[in-house]
């Protein structure tokens, strides 16, 4: 197979009273249709550039961005969010308290080899550690909605040093004793009947946010 080409293909069942549309990983022969059964017909998909990914991006005179995710429960969470921190350029991943790690094998299955690629730790107590990167001088933003919270669009991003977003748990929330530490809490503006995004959505959002939003520094 060339080195550009995807080896997914979509297919579409020549049954008009079907006409299912679908991935699948090879062309499919006739009376695969998974709806119906019927014949199909295959092209393939877009070259799989994610199979030879651009080399990460150097930010000499940029923010260092780092993650800390305290005490998720969702394996695919935390798996995602590896993923959104490889393409926002984060340098670390700190996981703390229950949060799981890339040796669970779920993780593997949304980060899709990004927790091979970024640079992780794992810390029983979130608090000792952001004491511990606030002493060498790096900056924390909690994502979480407070009193004292900002809304994340009407914040520039970070232009120098080292900053850690630290995001919590998916029904507690941040541990308050992470947002005494913090030097800025943000959240995402909610406009519809939910008061929140997802953790890993909510986290890919504000991670690209700071990384690319208006003004942060570019190569």
């Amino acid at each position: 197979m060339d080195a550009g080409t995807s080896p997914w293909f979509f297919c579409e069942c020549q049954d008009p009273g079907c006409g299912l549309r679908f991935p699948a990983p090879l062309p499919l022969a006739e009376g695969a249709c998974p709806r119906c059964g019927g014949e199909t017909s295959c092209q393939p998909a877009l070259p799989a550039s994610r199979l030879h990914p651009p080399s990460r991006p150097s930010w000499p005179s940029g923010v260092r961005l780092a993650v800390l995710a305290d005490n998720l429960r969702s394996a695919y969470n935390v798996g995602s969010i590896l993923r959104s921190a490889d393409g926002a350029a984060v340098s670390h991943v700190y996981l703390c308290g229950i949060s799981p790690t890339p040796l669970h094998p779920r993780v593997g299955k949304t980060a899709l080899g990004a927790e091979r690629a970024l640079p992780w730790s794992y810390h029983p107590n979130a608090r000792r550690l952001a004491r511990e990167l606030l002493g060498r001088g790096a900056r924390l933003w909690v994502l979480e909605r407070t009193g004292a919270g900002t809304e994340l669009f009407q914040v520039a991003p970070p232009g120098s040093g080292e900053v850690i977003l630290a995001v919590g748990n998916e029904q507690a929330g941040v541990d308050p004793a992470l947002v005494e530490l913090a030097h800025r809490c943000v959240y995402l503006p909610m406009a519809g009947v939910k008061g929140s995004l997802n953790v890993a959505s909510a986290a890919a959002v504000a991670l690209y946010w700071m990384r690319y939003g208006p003004g942060a520094p570019r190569r």
